[in-house]
């Protein structure tokens, strides 16, 4: 069974909240790794991460993701040592922050479990069901799911040459059926979010396709979460390395929130809050925070 296919995005329901289609989510990236591409390991300490979390929250962030593991390939970090790095640090944010959305990235099971049963509400699989009993752990805790694309390749490797006939149609292909698997095992319908995963099993080209076609994705009723942020094909497309590439990120960021995605995973918050309310403003989403011009 599909969703619904009327309109862009849908209803979202994260931990105890519950956000309109209209809704425009910042989700703050949170690394407890010593490795993490932009960062390179500010946040590997855990007092350190929990003032990141304190920052994103005092900025506005909606939603926090922690990850254990960079995604890019390096040293192997087996599931015992993922535990180690997270399932504390998750318990420690709960116990700080009742009400924020807590977002784990793993594509483990076993991890997903034990995030959950200390007080994570959002498993966040940026490698496309490669464990397949993700889906029966966010139903056990009634916990919500995110189903990426990633043409299929193995966590933590780089594309090579991978090729697709329509790259914007495999995607649809691939999050309609993860999305529709992880209802039948029990997921709610309105905790099921779908992710085209700029850069993830995709170059350059393809995730520029993905970025001008993302109207294609979000029209297929899900929620839609995109994570843009400092990635390579914004470094490629202007020839700029990272730490120079929020300019681009934002612009990006602006084009997907006018197609309707709904979830944005960041590292700048302030600047991408900034954009996504202008954006709803101009939408007609959101109202001026002020409108006196021409009027008082």
């Amino acid at each position: 069974m599909s969703g619904p296919e009327t309109g862009r995005g849908a209803v979202l329901r994260l931990g105890r909240h519950e956000y309109p289609a209209t809704a425009r989510l910042v989700m703050a990236i949170v690394n407890r790794t010593p490795d993490s591409f932009y960062d390179r390991g500010v946040s590997w300490a855990e007092d350190a991460a929990l003032d990141r979390v304190r920052m994103v929250a005092d900025q506005g962030a909606d939603i926090v993701d922690i990850g254990g593991i960079k995604a890019a390939p390096g040293v192997e970090i087996d599931a015992a040592e993922e535990k180690r790095r997270v399932v504390g640090f998750v318990e420690r944010v709960r116990g700080e922050y009742p009400d924020l959305v807590i977002s784990v990235d793993t594509w483990r099971s076993e991890v997903a479990r034990a995030v959950c049963e200390v007080g994570a509400d959002l498993i966040n699989d940026a490698w496309g069901g490669a464990d397949p009993e993700l889906p029966t752990v966010a139903a056990e805790f009634g916990a919500a799911l995110v189903c990426t694309h990633t043409g299929g390749v193995t966590p933590r490797t780089r594309p090579h040459r991978i090729e697709y006939d329509d790259v914007v149609a495999d995607a649809r292909s691939s999050l309609l059926r993860q999305a529709e698997r992880a209802v039948s095992m029990g997921v709610e319908r309105e905790r099921v979010v779908i992710d085209p995963a700029h850069d993830f099993g995709k170059n350059t080209w393809h995730s520029l396709e993905v970025t001008r076609r993302l109207d294609e994705l979000t029209s297929l009723g899900w929620p839609v979460l995109v994570s843009l942020s400092n990635k390579d094909f914004v470094g490629e497309s202007l020839d700029l390395p990272v730490g120079e590439r929020l300019t681009g990120t934002l612009a990006a960021t602006a084009l997907c929130a006018w197609l309707g995605a709904q979830v944005y995973r960041v590292h700048e918050v302030v600047e991408t809050r900034q954009v996504l309310d202008m954006v709803s403003v101009v939408a007609g989403d959101l109202r001026p925070a002020r409108t006196v011009r021409g009027l008082a």
